[in-house]
């Protein structure tokens, strides 16, 4: 038996999110599928986390047991010819037989996407969250750094949540800016909310991001973020923004 271990990326856009559900197009399906017309097996994919639907991958990573003795060097290319255009296998390397993609995970980093502008950007609309009207970023920036370090983020969990714990540790949180003065419909911003952690709830980040949204609309003073945070109370944050705009960065081990 050998241990593969991918770095895949996927635009989640067509899929139910990354796990197998009953009657459902997923990422997992879809992986599982092309590792049995390749070598005619039934392998359970592990993934260092699992994305909601809509939500995108630039460096998911993946792993499943094998009896296969296709060279790891051949891997990529044979499993992209089976996998549909919007799944891509990048990198493949043999580990130990106790590697879980999932557990040995020491750090994921998200990113969430922002278009403040007028109108949206029909190239990049499944991949930022579009925003009509101005935002204050420096009221965004300010909300951000008491969410670093270890806290209790029920406040920014869904309810639907089975996970018993809610204690994370953030590395980093930071808003990142992009400014475009050419477009005819006047100045366009672009944010990138970059999240990392040991680790993130169910939801976690888009609760964050609607609750930064409204905070760069004005609905409430940067200093709520804090008080959210404390309350450990889901109704007092925000609302959990769109799936698109989210993207599962990095995994590092």
């Amino acid at each position: 038996m050998r241990n593969l271990r991918f770095t895949i990326s996927y635009d989640g856009t067509a899929y139910s999110g990354f796990q197998i559900q009953p009657n459902a197009d997923t990422i997992q399906n879809r992986l599982e599928q092309a590792v049995y017309m390749l070598t005619g097996e039934s392998v359970k994919v592990i993934s260092s986390g699992r994305t909601d639907a809509g939500v995108h991958a630039k460096a998911q990573v993946i792993n499943f047991i094998t009896t296969s003795k296709i060279p790891v060097e051949r891997w990529c290319l044979a499993l992209n010819t089976r996998l549909p255009k919007d799944i891509v296998a990048h990198t493949a390397e043999e580990v130990s037989l106790s590697f879980h993609s999932r557990k040995a995970a020491k750090r994921k980093t998200y990113c969430f996407t922002i278009r403040s502008a007028r109108f949206p950007d029909v190239f990049h609309r499944n991949y930022e969250y579009h925003h009509p009207t101005h935002l204050n970023v420096e009221a965004m920036r300010e909300a951000l750094p008491c969410l670093l370090g270890e806290h209790d983020f029920t406040s920014f969990c869904t309810v639907r949540t089975d996970k018993e714990i809610k204690v994370r540790t953030l590395y980093e949180a930071r808003l990142e800016t992009e400014a475009d003065d050419l477009s005819s419909d006047g100045k366009i911003v672009r944010m990138r909310l970059i999240v990392s952690g040991n680790g993130f709830l169910y939801n976690m980040v888009r609760i964050i991001a609607g609750t930064l949204l409204q905070i760069g609309e004005g609905k409430r003073p940067s200093s709520d973020m804090q008080r959210i945070l404390e309350a450990k109370d889901r109704s007092q944050a925000g609302p959990t923004a769109e799936a698109k705009g989210l993207t599962l960065w990095k995994v590092e081990y």
